[in-house]
C-alpha cells in the first residue's frame, strides 16, 4: 500500500476490530458479517497481517456457529458445480491420523461397495507425523479428483470420490497450509469440514477436542443439513473407538441429540509401533486379522448406517453392529 492508502481504514479491518477490542468490547461476529468477512477472505481482499489476526482472534474466542454459518455460505456461494451431481453421504477428514490408521475409510469403502454414493474431502500435509486420507486412498488406486466431472465419473463408477480442499477451494487450502507459521490450527480446519459442497442428506464428520462437537451440530443445522453425526473419533476423525465409548452428536432435522455409544471391547488395544497403510487393503481383502482393526470399521459402519437410515432409530446399538457386520462380510475382496 502507499502512503494515501495507509491513511484510509481498509475496508476488512471493521471486522478485526470486532473480535479483538478486548474482554468487554468484543464479539463474535453476525451471520451476515462473517459471510461478508470471508467473501472478502476468499476474493483475496485482505493483507496477510489481517488474515492472521483474523484467524487467531477467533481461535481465541472458538468459532460460534452463526460465524461458521456465514462463513460456508461466502464459500457456498463461490463453487461452480455443475448441476445433477448427487451423493448420498458427505464424509470429511481433515485431521490425519497420527497413532492409528485410518480404519474409518474401510467403512466408507465397504458402504460405497453396497451402492451409497459417497463425497469425501480433505486435507494433507498441515500437521507433520500424520496418515492422511489423500495418501491412503493410493494404496487402493483411488486418486483425488481434479475437477467435477472427475467427481462424478468416479461416483459411478465406484459410488465412492474424493476432493482434496487445494482443489474444491484452493484458498482454504493454503489458508489451512499455514497452521505450521501460526502454531495453531484455524478455523478455516472447522469451517471445511461443514461444507457439504455437493448438499448431501446425510454428512459425517469428526472432532478431537470436546466443545466441537456441539459446535459442528449447531452449525450443520444452521445450514440447513437435514441428517449429521459429529463423531469425538479417534484423533479427531469420524472414526470409532471400539475400545472406548464414543461421543456423538446427532442432528435429525430439528433435533439435536447427544449420547454415548458403547465400546466393543472391555479391555484397551495396544498399539502399533509402526503404521503401515498397505495393512488397509490387506485387512480388506482378507489376508491379515486386526482385531482394532475389524472393530474401528464394524462400529464407524454402525453409526453410518444409523445416520443413513435417517429416521430409523428404534433399533438398538447391538442390532446396528450386526447390520454392520453383515455389510462389511458382503465386501467385494477383489475389488481394491
Amino acid at each position: 500500500m502507499d502512503e494515501r492508502e495507509m491513511s484510509q481504514e481498509h475496508p476488512f479491518a471493521p471486522f478485526v476490530r470486532i473480535l479483538g477490542k478486548g474482554k468487554n468490547g468484543s464479539r463474535s461476529l453476525t451471520r451476515d458479517e462473517a459471510r461478508t468477512a470471508m467473501g472478502m477472505i476468499l476474493d483475496e481482499q485482505v493483507e496477510p497481517e489481517q488474515l492472521g489476526a483474523f484467524l487467531m482472534l477467533i481461535r481465541m474466542k472458538e468459532e460460534a456457529p452463526e460465524e461458521l454459518q456465514g462463513f460456508a455460505e461466502a464459500v457456498r456461494e463461490r463453487l461452480r458445480i455443475p448441476a445433477g451431481i448427487e451423493v448420498s453421504l458427505d464424509w470429511s477428514s481433515y485431521a490425519g491420523k497420527k497413532r492409528r490408521l485410518p480404519w474409518f475409510l474401510l467403512a466408507a469403502l465397504a458402504l460405497a461397495n453396497q451402492g451409497v454414493r459417497i463425497f469425501m474431502h480433505g486435507a494433507r500435509g498441515h500437521t507433520p507425523g500424520r496418515i492422511y486420507t489423500e495418501d491412503v486412498l493410493a494404496e487402493f488406486g483411488i486418486l483425488p479428483e481434479r475437477d467435477w466431472q472427475g467427481v462424478e465419473r468416479s461416483l459411478e463408477a465406484r459410488h465412492f470420490a474424493f476432493m482434496s480442499i487445494d482443489t474444491l477451494v484452493p484458498r482454504l487450502g493454503n489458508i489451512i497450509q499455514l497452521r505450521p507459521v501460526l502454531g495453531l490450527r484455524s478455523p478455516v480446519h472447522t469451517l471445511c469440514r461443514l461444507l457439504n459442497p455437493l448438499a448431501a442428506a446425510c454428512c459425517i464428520d469428526g472432532v478431537f477436542h470436546p466443545p466441537y462437537a456441539p459446535m459442528h451440530q449447531k452449525t450443520a443445522q444452521l445450514l440447513g443439513t437435514r441428517y449429521s453425526l459429529t463423531i469425538r473419533g479417534d484423533g479427531g476423525e469420524a472414526e470409532m473407538k471400539p475400545d472406548s465409548d464414543t461421543e456423538l452428536h446427532w442432528v435429525r432435522g430439528a433435533n439435536l441429540d447427544h449420547e454415548y455409544w458403547p465400546r466393543l471391547y472391555n479391555q484397551r488395544m495396544v498399539r502399533e509401533e509402526q503404521l503401515g497403510p498397505a495393512d488397509l487393503r490387506r485387512f480388506w481383502r482378507g489376508e491379515i486379522d486386526h482385531a482394532y482393526g475389524e472393530g474401528a470399521v464394524i462400529s464407524t459402519l454402525a453409526a453410518a448406517l444409523r445416520l443413513l437410515s435417517q429416521e430409523d432409530h428404534a433399533r438398538s446399538t447391538t442390532e446396528w453392529i450386526d447390520q454392520a457386520r453383515e455389510c462389511w462380510n458382503a465386501r467385494d475382496i477383489d475389488r481394491y
